[in-house]
Protein backbone atom coordinates (compact mmCIF):
# COMPACT_ATOMS: atom_id res chain seq x y z
CA UNK A 1 0.00 0.00 0.00
CA UNK A 2 2.76 2.27 0.36
CA UNK A 3 4.15 1.87 -2.79
CA UNK A 4 0.19 2.45 -4.19
CA UNK A 5 0.87 5.97 -1.81
CA UNK A 6 3.67 6.92 -3.96
CA UNK A 7 2.81 5.73 -7.32
CA UNK A 8 -0.59 8.00 -7.01
CA UNK A 9 1.35 10.86 -5.79
CA UNK A 10 2.89 11.09 -9.38
CA UNK A 11 -0.51 12.29 -10.76
CA UNK A 12 -1.10 15.00 -8.03
CA UNK A 13 -2.20 18.33 -9.58
CA UNK A 14 -2.95 16.48 -12.92
CA UNK A 15 -5.75 14.49 -12.47
CA UNK A 16 -8.37 16.73 -11.46
CA UNK A 17 -11.34 16.55 -10.62
CA UNK A 18 -10.57 13.29 -9.95
CA UNK A 19 -8.39 11.81 -7.37
CA UNK A 20 -4.61 10.95 -8.01
CA UNK A 21 -5.11 7.06 -7.07
CA UNK A 22 -2.15 5.01 -7.17
CA UNK A 23 -2.60 0.64 -7.55
CA UNK A 24 -0.54 -2.62 -7.26
CA UNK A 25 -0.98 -6.10 -8.30
CA UNK A 26 0.61 -8.67 -6.95
CA UNK A 27 0.59 -12.57 -7.59
CA UNK A 28 2.64 -15.00 -6.44
CA UNK A 29 4.41 -12.39 -4.10
CA UNK A 30 5.42 -10.55 -6.85
CA UNK A 31 4.39 -7.14 -8.68
CA UNK A 32 3.16 -7.75 -11.96
CA UNK A 33 0.82 -4.44 -12.47
CA UNK A 34 1.24 -0.71 -11.38
CA UNK A 35 -0.77 2.13 -12.06
CA UNK A 36 -1.77 5.51 -11.01
CA UNK A 37 -4.69 7.99 -12.35
CA UNK A 38 -3.31 9.53 -15.84
CA UNK A 39 -3.59 13.21 -16.73
CA UNK A 40 -7.08 14.46 -16.59
CA UNK A 41 -7.70 11.97 -14.36
CA UNK A 42 -8.28 9.01 -17.39
CA UNK A 43 -7.71 5.96 -17.31
CA UNK A 44 -7.71 5.08 -13.93
CA UNK A 45 -4.80 3.49 -11.42
CA UNK A 46 -6.61 0.61 -11.16
CA UNK A 47 -7.41 0.25 -15.32
CA UNK A 48 -3.23 1.12 -15.77
CA UNK A 49 -2.39 -1.64 -13.32
CA UNK A 50 -4.85 -4.37 -14.92
CA UNK A 51 -3.74 -3.16 -18.77
CA UNK A 52 0.44 -3.92 -17.40
CA UNK A 53 -0.68 -6.91 -15.61
CA UNK A 54 -2.69 -8.58 -18.34
CA UNK A 55 -3.33 -12.57 -17.47
CA UNK A 56 -1.52 -12.56 -14.43
CA UNK A 57 -4.29 -10.29 -12.51
CA UNK A 58 -6.22 -13.36 -12.12
CA UNK A 59 -6.24 -14.91 -8.87
CA UNK A 60 -3.95 -11.67 -7.94
CA UNK A 61 -4.17 -9.14 -4.60
CA UNK A 62 -4.77 -5.58 -5.36
CA UNK A 63 -3.98 -2.99 -3.51
CA UNK A 64 -5.30 0.64 -4.37
CA UNK A 65 -5.92 3.62 -2.18
CA UNK A 66 -9.74 4.76 -2.55
CA UNK A 67 -11.99 2.10 -3.01
CA UNK A 68 -12.39 1.46 -6.25
CA UNK A 69 -15.49 3.18 -8.13
CA UNK A 70 -18.86 1.81 -8.58
CA UNK A 71 -20.24 4.40 -11.12
CA UNK A 72 -20.17 4.68 -14.91
CA UNK A 73 -18.85 8.47 -15.94
CA UNK A 74 -16.90 8.62 -19.18
CA UNK A 75 -15.05 5.10 -18.05
CA UNK A 76 -17.04 1.87 -16.98
CA UNK A 77 -16.63 1.43 -13.38
CA UNK A 78 -13.18 -0.35 -11.82
CA UNK A 79 -14.99 -2.61 -9.44
CA UNK A 80 -16.20 -4.04 -12.94
CA UNK A 81 -13.06 -4.07 -14.21
CA UNK A 82 -11.47 -6.07 -11.31
CA UNK A 83 -14.09 -8.39 -11.20
CA UNK A 84 -14.12 -9.23 -15.18
CA UNK A 85 -10.04 -9.93 -14.39
CA UNK A 86 -11.00 -12.40 -12.22
CA UNK A 87 -8.51 -11.06 -9.20
CA UNK A 88 -8.87 -12.52 -5.49
CA UNK A 89 -8.48 -9.92 -3.06
CA UNK A 90 -8.65 -6.17 -2.76
CA UNK A 91 -7.44 -4.30 -0.22
CA UNK A 92 -7.88 -0.36 -0.30
CA UNK A 93 -6.64 1.96 2.26
CA UNK A 94 -9.60 4.56 2.62
CA UNK A 95 -13.48 4.86 1.65
CA UNK A 96 -14.90 6.98 -1.44
CA UNK A 97 -17.12 9.29 0.03
CA UNK A 98 -18.72 10.22 -3.44
CA UNK A 99 -21.97 9.37 -3.28
CA UNK A 100 -22.07 7.56 -6.45
CA UNK A 101 -19.62 4.82 -4.90
CA UNK A 102 -19.98 5.17 -0.86
CA UNK A 103 -19.42 1.76 -0.16
CA UNK A 104 -21.14 0.51 -3.68
CA UNK A 105 -17.43 -0.25 -5.09
CA UNK A 106 -16.70 -2.62 -2.12
CA UNK A 107 -20.36 -4.22 -2.64
CA UNK A 108 -19.77 -5.08 -6.36
CA UNK A 109 -16.66 -6.99 -5.40
CA UNK A 110 -18.46 -9.18 -2.66
CA UNK A 111 -20.81 -9.65 -4.53
CA UNK A 112 -18.65 -11.46 -7.08
CA UNK A 113 -17.00 -13.11 -4.37
CA UNK A 114 -13.97 -11.31 -3.93
CA UNK A 115 -12.37 -10.68 -0.78
CA UNK A 116 -12.21 -7.19 0.52
CA UNK A 117 -10.09 -5.67 2.96
CA UNK A 118 -9.96 -2.48 4.05
CA UNK A 119 -8.25 0.33 6.15
CA UNK A 120 -4.80 -0.05 5.06
CA UNK A 121 -2.72 2.93 5.65
CA UNK A 122 -6.25 4.80 6.05
CA UNK A 123 -4.57 7.71 7.25
CA UNK A 124 -1.85 8.10 5.05
CA UNK A 125 -4.33 7.87 2.44
CA UNK A 126 -7.24 10.44 3.73
CA UNK A 127 -4.15 12.77 3.78
CA UNK A 128 -3.27 12.12 -0.08
CA UNK A 129 -6.96 11.90 -0.74
CA UNK A 130 -7.38 15.64 1.74
CA UNK A 131 -8.20 17.84 -1.93
CA UNK A 132 -10.77 15.20 -3.59
CA UNK A 133 -12.28 14.90 -0.28
CA UNK A 134 -12.86 17.99 0.55
CA UNK A 135 -14.26 19.03 -3.28
CA UNK A 136 -16.46 16.42 -2.38
CA UNK A 137 -17.55 16.87 1.39
CA UNK A 138 -17.26 20.81 1.81
CA UNK A 139 -17.47 22.14 -1.88
CA UNK A 140 -14.11 23.52 -2.03
CA UNK A 141 -10.63 22.23 -2.66
CA UNK A 142 -7.72 21.84 -0.45
CA UNK A 143 -6.31 25.45 0.24
CA UNK A 144 -2.60 25.59 1.51
CA UNK A 145 -0.81 28.86 1.73
CA UNK A 146 2.64 29.63 0.95
CA UNK A 147 4.45 32.67 2.69
CA UNK A 148 8.25 33.05 1.87
CA UNK A 149 9.66 35.39 4.65
CA UNK A 150 12.27 37.20 6.53
CA UNK A 151 12.78 35.99 9.93
CA UNK A 152 10.55 38.61 11.05
CA UNK A 153 7.82 37.93 8.90
CA UNK A 154 8.07 40.43 5.78
CA UNK A 155 8.00 39.95 2.05
CA UNK A 156 9.25 42.54 0.76
CA UNK A 157 10.86 45.35 1.66
CA UNK A 158 9.10 49.29 2.00
CA UNK A 159 10.04 50.25 -1.07
CA UNK A 160 8.64 46.43 -2.25
CA UNK A 161 11.82 44.53 -3.10
CA UNK A 162 11.80 40.84 -2.46
CA UNK A 163 13.76 38.89 -4.97
CA UNK A 164 14.87 37.11 -3.73
CA UNK A 165 14.26 36.69 0.29
CA UNK A 166 15.00 32.84 0.22
CA UNK A 167 17.09 31.29 -1.21
CA UNK A 168 17.09 29.06 -4.69
CA UNK A 169 16.47 25.58 -2.47
CA UNK A 170 13.61 27.04 -0.92
CA UNK A 171 12.60 28.15 -4.61
CA UNK A 172 12.94 24.60 -6.13
CA UNK A 173 10.97 23.23 -3.79
CA UNK A 174 8.11 26.20 -4.29
CA UNK A 175 7.78 24.75 -7.92
CA UNK A 176 7.82 21.43 -7.00
CA UNK A 177 5.03 22.19 -4.25
CA UNK A 178 3.14 24.03 -7.51
CA UNK A 179 3.61 21.26 -9.40
CA UNK A 180 1.44 19.09 -6.88
CA UNK A 181 -1.85 21.73 -6.99
CA UNK A 182 -4.35 21.67 -9.53
CA UNK A 183 -4.52 25.54 -9.17
CA UNK A 184 -1.85 28.81 -7.81
CA UNK A 185 -3.54 31.62 -6.66
CA UNK A 186 -2.43 34.73 -6.17
CA UNK A 187 -4.23 38.48 -5.51
CA UNK A 188 -5.06 41.22 -7.57
CA UNK A 189 -1.41 43.50 -5.90
CA UNK A 190 0.73 40.52 -6.24
CA UNK A 191 -0.37 40.65 -10.24
CA UNK A 192 0.30 44.09 -10.10
CA UNK A 193 3.31 44.31 -8.34
CA UNK A 194 5.67 41.19 -9.62
CA UNK A 195 3.90 40.34 -13.00
CA UNK A 196 4.31 36.81 -11.79
CA UNK A 197 4.24 33.95 -14.47
CA UNK A 198 2.73 31.46 -11.67
CA UNK A 199 4.12 28.42 -13.95
CA UNK A 200 6.21 25.60 -12.92
CA UNK A 201 9.62 25.85 -14.05
CA UNK A 202 13.23 23.55 -13.32
CA UNK A 203 11.26 20.42 -13.34
CA UNK A 204 11.24 19.26 -17.12
CA UNK A 205 8.32 18.94 -19.52
CA UNK A 206 5.64 19.43 -16.73
CA UNK A 207 2.20 19.78 -16.42
CA UNK A 208 0.95 23.49 -15.22
CA UNK A 209 -1.34 24.06 -13.07
CA UNK A 210 -4.56 26.50 -13.47
CA UNK A 211 -3.28 30.21 -13.05
CA UNK A 212 -5.87 32.14 -10.73
CA UNK A 213 -6.02 35.83 -9.85
CA UNK A 214 -8.16 37.22 -7.58
CA UNK A 215 -8.80 40.91 -8.31
CA UNK A 216 -12.81 42.50 -7.49
CA UNK A 217 -12.01 44.79 -10.47
CA UNK A 218 -10.17 42.85 -13.12
CA UNK A 219 -7.80 46.30 -12.18
CA UNK A 220 -4.56 43.97 -13.51
CA UNK A 221 -2.30 44.87 -16.55
CA UNK A 222 -3.94 43.68 -19.85
CA UNK A 223 0.32 43.62 -20.55
CA UNK A 224 2.69 41.29 -18.98
CA UNK A 225 3.40 37.51 -18.41
CA UNK A 226 0.21 36.32 -17.78
CA UNK A 227 -1.07 37.75 -20.91
CA UNK A 228 1.60 36.42 -22.64
CA UNK A 229 1.04 32.89 -21.94
CA UNK A 230 -2.58 32.74 -21.60
CA UNK A 231 -3.52 30.14 -24.39
CA UNK A 232 -0.25 28.18 -23.02
CA UNK A 233 -1.64 27.56 -19.73
CA UNK A 234 -5.02 28.46 -18.01
CA UNK A 235 -5.49 31.63 -16.16
CA UNK A 236 -8.87 32.28 -14.24
CA UNK A 237 -9.86 35.41 -13.10
CA UNK A 238 -11.82 35.46 -10.18
CA UNK A 239 -13.79 39.00 -10.16
CA UNK A 240 -16.71 40.79 -8.48
CA UNK A 241 -19.86 41.46 -10.41
CA UNK A 242 -19.07 45.18 -10.52
CA UNK A 243 -16.22 44.27 -12.26
CA UNK A 244 -15.77 46.56 -16.13
CA UNK A 245 -17.67 45.24 -19.10
CA UNK A 246 -14.59 46.23 -21.08
CA UNK A 247 -12.40 44.37 -18.86
CA UNK A 248 -14.12 40.96 -18.63
CA UNK A 249 -14.77 41.47 -22.93
CA UNK A 250 -11.35 42.34 -22.84
CA UNK A 251 -10.09 39.01 -20.71
CA UNK A 252 -11.74 36.66 -22.26
CA UNK A 253 -10.80 37.88 -25.62
CA UNK A 254 -7.12 36.81 -24.60
CA UNK A 255 -8.81 33.50 -23.16
CA UNK A 256 -9.04 34.21 -19.71
CA UNK A 257 -11.88 32.00 -17.63
CA UNK A 258 -13.67 34.62 -16.01
CA UNK A 259 -15.36 32.93 -12.68
CA UNK A 260 -17.83 36.16 -10.81
CA UNK A 261 -18.22 35.84 -7.12
CA UNK A 262 -19.86 38.39 -4.46
CA UNK A 263 -18.25 40.79 -2.03
CA UNK A 264 -17.97 40.29 1.04
CA UNK A 265 -18.16 44.09 2.83
CA UNK A 266 -15.74 45.81 -0.01
CA UNK A 267 -13.49 42.44 -1.28
CA UNK A 268 -14.50 39.34 -2.89
CA UNK A 269 -16.26 36.68 -0.90
CA UNK A 270 -13.63 34.23 0.37
CA UNK A 271 -15.79 31.52 1.13
CA UNK A 272 -18.01 31.96 -2.70
CA UNK A 273 -14.61 31.96 -4.20
CA UNK A 274 -13.31 28.76 -3.33
CA UNK A 275 -17.01 26.96 -4.08
CA UNK A 276 -17.16 28.56 -7.20
CA UNK A 277 -13.16 26.67 -7.63
CA UNK A 278 -14.27 23.48 -6.26
CA UNK A 279 -17.45 23.44 -8.70
CA UNK A 280 -14.96 24.09 -11.59
CA UNK A 281 -13.62 20.48 -10.46
CA UNK A 282 -10.38 21.81 -8.77
CA UNK A 283 -9.10 19.33 -5.84
CA UNK A 284 -6.58 21.43 -4.56
CA UNK A 285 -5.64 25.16 -4.78
CA UNK A 286 -2.04 26.86 -3.69
CA UNK A 287 -1.87 30.52 -2.82
CA UNK A 288 1.11 32.33 -3.03
CA UNK A 289 -0.04 35.76 -1.93
CA UNK A 290 0.06 38.42 -1.49
CA UNK A 291 -0.60 39.56 2.28
CA UNK A 292 -4.57 40.92 1.85
CA UNK A 293 -5.56 37.76 -0.03
CA UNK A 294 -3.83 35.75 2.57
CA UNK A 295 -5.70 37.81 5.30
CA UNK A 296 -9.08 37.09 3.65
CA UNK A 297 -8.22 33.62 3.10
CA UNK A 298 -7.30 33.00 6.81
CA UNK A 299 -10.10 35.14 8.69
CA UNK A 300 -12.78 33.15 6.18
CA UNK A 301 -11.30 29.83 7.59
CA UNK A 302 -10.63 28.70 4.08
CA UNK A 303 -6.75 28.20 4.68
CA UNK A 304 -6.37 24.12 5.62
CA UNK A 305 -2.27 24.25 5.50
CA UNK A 306 0.94 26.33 5.34
CA UNK A 307 3.78 26.31 4.38
CA UNK A 308 6.11 28.47 5.65
CA UNK A 309 10.17 29.42 4.06
CA UNK A 310 12.07 31.74 6.43
CA UNK A 311 15.12 33.40 5.84
CA UNK A 312 17.97 34.58 8.01
CA UNK A 313 16.99 37.87 6.83
CA UNK A 314 15.66 40.90 9.12
CA UNK A 315 13.56 43.95 7.15
CA UNK A 316 12.27 45.72 10.13
CA UNK A 317 8.82 47.25 10.89
CA UNK A 318 9.17 49.36 7.21
CA UNK A 319 8.73 45.94 5.39
CA UNK A 320 5.79 44.46 3.62
CA UNK A 321 4.08 42.15 5.83
CA UNK A 322 3.55 38.39 4.77
CA UNK A 323 -0.11 38.54 6.11
CA UNK A 324 -2.26 42.15 6.14
CA UNK A 325 -4.57 43.13 8.69
CA UNK A 326 -6.91 40.79 10.23
CA UNK A 327 -9.23 42.74 12.43
CA UNK A 328 -8.17 40.37 15.60
CA UNK A 329 -8.75 41.99 19.26
CA UNK A 330 -7.81 38.47 21.19
CA UNK A 331 -5.52 35.62 20.66
CA UNK A 332 -8.86 33.44 20.67
CA UNK A 333 -9.88 34.91 17.46
CA UNK A 334 -6.95 33.69 15.80
CA UNK A 335 -6.85 30.84 13.35
CA UNK A 336 -4.39 27.62 15.11
CA UNK A 337 -2.35 25.31 13.44
CA UNK A 338 -0.63 22.56 14.40
CA UNK A 339 3.38 21.64 13.74
CA UNK A 340 3.52 18.99 10.85
CA UNK A 341 7.05 18.83 10.09
CA UNK A 342 10.12 21.45 10.12
CA UNK A 343 13.65 20.73 7.91
CA UNK A 344 16.77 23.10 7.12
CA UNK A 345 16.08 23.45 3.19
CA UNK A 346 19.45 25.31 2.01
CA UNK A 347 19.95 28.20 3.80
CA UNK A 348 16.78 28.76 4.81
CA UNK A 349 14.06 26.57 6.95
CA UNK A 350 10.92 24.93 5.60
CA UNK A 351 7.90 24.54 7.84
CA UNK A 352 4.41 22.99 7.26
CA UNK A 353 1.46 23.58 9.72
CA UNK A 354 -1.91 21.63 9.47
CA UNK A 355 -5.26 23.72 10.51
CA UNK A 356 -6.14 22.63 13.92
CA UNK A 357 -9.44 21.47 15.23
CA UNK A 358 -11.99 24.03 15.91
Amino acid sequence: MALALALGARGQGNTSPNPAVGCVIVQGGRIVGRGWTQPGGRPHAEVAALTQAGDAAKGADVYVTLEPCAHHGKTPPCAEALVAAGVKRVIYAVGDPDPRVAGEGAAILKRAGIEVVSGVLEDEAARAHAGFFSRLKDGRPLCTLKLATSFDGRIATATGESQWITGPDARRAVHGLRARHDGILVGAGTARADDPQLTVRGRGDTHQPVRIVASRRLDIPLTGKLVATAREAPVWLVHGEDASADLRAAWDGLGARLIPVGLAGRQLDMVQMMQALGAAGLNTVFCEGGGALAASLLDAGQVDCLVGYTAGIALGAEGQPAIGAMGLDRLAQAPRFSLESSRRIGADIEHVWRRSAP
